[in-house]
């Protein structure tokens, strides 16, 4: 009786384990599946030699390596010099359409030694028939996409451009992100993923955040856009000889007034004023220097008669002043200036001329880009650093393979490398500073990558640029930037409008000018006059 109730027993403990492993079994299995979804990986686990080709062109000198990447176990292809080009390109089995479904491009870099001039990126390259042969493969190859990290001057960013043939015309052009996001600026283990849509739509991650998402359609999104404008200015239309595009005008009818004094000087001798008590007329400003003596190799005939330097005069500290006194210059209640009429609505005013709008003769639709296949990858760069790292390459047609790709081999090793740059941060003492600096960097390279700071984006990127090199400006710059924003607002919300008048200020302030240049070129004159030697020059 006790053994016919244990069998039941048993056989549903059975049933359970059963039920579980082939849960678990079902889980690998997925996993499984989705590394066989992959349409390419590259891990480099393995030597890239006799997978990758290394380009034989002359110019291509620098030496790629199969290396650890500092601090791990993990492969990856190395740059390994200095201040070289570098190409090396991978073909794929069967090519990878662009057109239809969802494409995932991925891959890992690793600036171990920083990166101040260099790129990163790869180019996605067309199948051979277009013309490159692999052992040629160099910067003329043609490519469908290129996307990475490029870094050096005025750039910083995650490049994203993309070849389309021009179906009007047969020419292929680039297309450029616009407002591209920017390279994190440490030495740890990034992931950079560019996610294309079927319904045109482009997000760009980086370690699987997203950065910036665009359409590849909008001209709001791509330089030059990928559609042409439907209308453009007549180039054969030309401005009329009586267009007024004056909005104001002098009035005519206005006269100087009897009193307008132009000849008045802007500055005269303010006559309230009096020699203070005190005041040494016959001290001079500067006496010999008591303690100086005539250097025992000086030549009178070869340097000439020694005279001993100059000091300031002591008994001058003490009073007043030394010297010649003169009553200063004030302001000249009297000066007015040169007289203009002032200015009034033009009544011949027309506005802005511009040409009339004429169809695009070059204008083109499409209802998505006439995307060239990918048949292979290609690093080709040209960089100022070595210790450039690159790591767990791939194409999917699921973005959630890619998810997963970044969970299970590049956040572990960003991980570590975090926990490691604290760790030396602390035990530097320097945790707080580095940390504060690190966060100031990527907050500015934020701020310059906002779209209508666009103008000003390479002037904010050379301030951030200087700063990386010297810590020190760190305050400095963030201050430089805050202005840069405040003239911009400034500029925005007032529209540069200038005050009333301004014809009688800016003829008051070039006249004010002129006296400062002329008491400046007397400064000059006196800065360049001969002086004394003092010793003997060798």
């Amino acid at each position: 009786m006790g053994e016919s109730k244990g069998f039941p027993m048993a056989l549903g403990l059975l049933c359970m384990l059963l039920f579980f492993t082939a849960s678990f079994t079902s889980l690998i299995v997925r996993a499984s599946d989705d590394a066989d979804d992959a349409i390419f990986y590259e891990s480099f686990d393995e030597d890239f030699d006799g997978r990758w080709i290394v380009s034989g062109k002359e110019d291509y000198k620098g030496v790629w390596k199969h290396a650890k990447s500092d601090g791990h176990d993990d492969y990856g292809l190395l740059v390994s010099e200095q201040a070289r080009k570098y190409a090396i390109v991978k073909e794929l089995d069967e090519p990878v359409s662009l057109k239809d479904g969802t494409v995932v491009l991925q891959f890992e870099t690793r600036f171990q030694n920083g990166l101040e001039c260099g790129g990163a990126y790869i180019k996605y390259l067309r199948p051979q028939e277009s013309g490159w042969k692999p052992k040629e493969f160099d910067n003329e190859s043609p490519y469908s996409i290129m996307f990475g990290p490029d870094k050096c001057g005025a750039t910083n960013k995650v490049h994203f451009i993309f070849k389309h043939n021009n179906p009007k015309n047969g020419e292929y052009v680039e297309h450029h992100l616009k407002y591209s996001p920017s390279v994190p600026s440490d030495k740890l283990s990034h992931v950079y993923t560019a996610i294309l849509k079927p319904n045109n739509d482009l997000q760009v991650l980086v370690d699987g955040e997203e950065k910036k998402k665009a359409n590849f359609l909008s001209s709001e999104d791509f330089d030059p856009p990928l559609l042409p404008a439907k209308t453009i200015p007549d180039p054969d239309d030309k401005k009329p000889e009586d267009w007024d595009e004056r909005a104001k005008i002098p009035d005519p009818s206005a006269v100087k007034p009897d009193d307008w004094d132009e000849d008045a000087p802007m500055e005269i001798v303010d006559e309230e004023v009096e020699k203070p008590e005190g005041w040494l007329d016959d001290e001079p400003e500067e006496i010999d220097d008591p303690e100086a003596t005539k250097p025992e190799d000086w030549d009178e005939e070869e340097d000439g008669e020694w005279e001993a330097p100059k000091i300031e005069n002591p008994r001058c500290e003490e009073a007043p002043g030394c010297g010649e006194w003169k009553r200063p210059m004030k302001r000249n209640p009297a000066y007015k200036g040169k007289w203009s009429a002032p200015y009034i609505d033009n009544p011949s005013y027309k506005g802005i001329w511009k040409p009339r709008e004429i169809p695009n003769p070059d204008y083109f639709e499409l209802a998505k880009p006439n995307f060239e296949p990918i048949a292979a990858l290609g690093i080709e760069i040209w960089t100022m650093q070595d210790g450039i790292l690159f790591d767990n390459m791939l194409i999917a047609n699921d973005d959630k393979i890619a998810e997963s790709y970044r969970e299970t081999t590049w956040k572990p090793k960003f991980n570590i490398e975090k926990e490691k740059q604290k760790d030396e941060d602390a035990a530097t003492g320097s945790d707080g500073i580095t940390g504060f600096q690190k966060k100031v960097f990527d907050l500015l390279y934020k701020i310059a990558d906002i779209p209508f700071l666009s103008e000003h984006k390479t002037k904010i990127y050379d301030l951030i640029e200087k700063t990386e090199k010297q810590p020190n400006l760190t305050i400095g710059v963030i201050v430089a930037v805050v202005v840069i924003l405040l003239s911009i607002f400034i500029r925005i919300i007032f529209g540069g409008k200038k005050p009333a008048k301004v014809e009688k200020k800016t003829e008051r302030t070039e006249a004010s000018n002129g006296g400062e240049n002329e008491e400046n070129k007397e400064n000059e004159e006196a800065s360049n006059a001969p002086r004394r030697r003092t010793r003997r020059e060798n």
